[in-house]
């Protein structure tokens, strides 16, 4: 009967450690925000010479959010551009672009469509301006890729409960570093998929929670 008690015992605190993992594991990523469904209305040209940088804001989760990878929606490109980059940058004091703060990576967008950039170890703040910063190695005059826009008045897709947000202007450049404020006309068109970062204290309930259970079981098979 002790023997069955044991097993029983083990049984039970591995379902309930698997509970806890369950209660405390990071959401899955899930798109925050997205105006990819809206018909374009245009698009902005994109070379060494064009920068764009559409500005974002997150949430309001406290711990922050990991950022999976962003998609954004292209025209087809004009002429023969290469090098195409996205990057997230920074956006201090809620103003115009800042540092870069990471490269994400995905396919050539010459052809034109809906294209993911994954990212990796980029963490987001809460209640914080981002922008999505696209540029390329060749000049315009050689050819552009084409960032679809939208109305900046159009539907935002945002997640309930947590909306992100979009500005309804973007910046420009000549050269990814002076920047020039396009507001209440087009924005461009992407979506971002994140993972919402657990808060401290469910990691404290996961170390009290296996703390109990191994007390428990050292008792059991004495």
């Amino acid at each position: 009967m002790k023997t069955n008690m044991k097993k029983i015992t083990f049984i039970a605190i591995v379902l309930i450690a698997e509970l806890l993992v369950t209660q405390i594991a990071p959401a899955q990523g899930i798109v925050y925000m997205s105006n990819l469904g809206q018909t374009p209305v245009g698009s902005g040209a994109v070379g060494n010479n064009s920068w764009i940088a559409q500005v974002f804001i997150t949430g309001t989760n406290s711990s922050g959010y990991s950022l999976n990878w962003i998609q954004l929606l292209m025209a087809t490109a004009s002429g023969n551009p290469n090098g195409f980059s996205i990057s997230l940058y920074s956006n201090p004091g809620n103003g115009t672009p800042g540092s870069n703060l990471g490269n994400l990576v995905g396919p050539d967008p010459i052809a034109g469509g809906t294209f993911t950039y994954e990212a990796s170890g980029l963490l987001l703040l809460p209640s914080t301006y981002y922008s999505v910063v696209v540029t390329s190695a060749s000049l315009t005059a050689q050819g552009a890729y084409q960032w679809s826009a939208v109305d900046s008045f159009g539907q935002i897709t945002t997640t309930p409960g947590d909306p992100w947000s979009l500005l309804d202007a973007y910046y420009g450049s000549a050269n990814g570093s002076d920047w020039t404020f396009h507001g209440r006309g087009n924005v461009f068109q992407f979506a971002v998929n994140a993972t919402a970062v657990p808060e401290p204290a469910a990691y404290s309930l996961m170390a009290v929670g296996f703390a109990l259970l191994s007390s428990r079981w050292r008792r059991q098979v004495k």
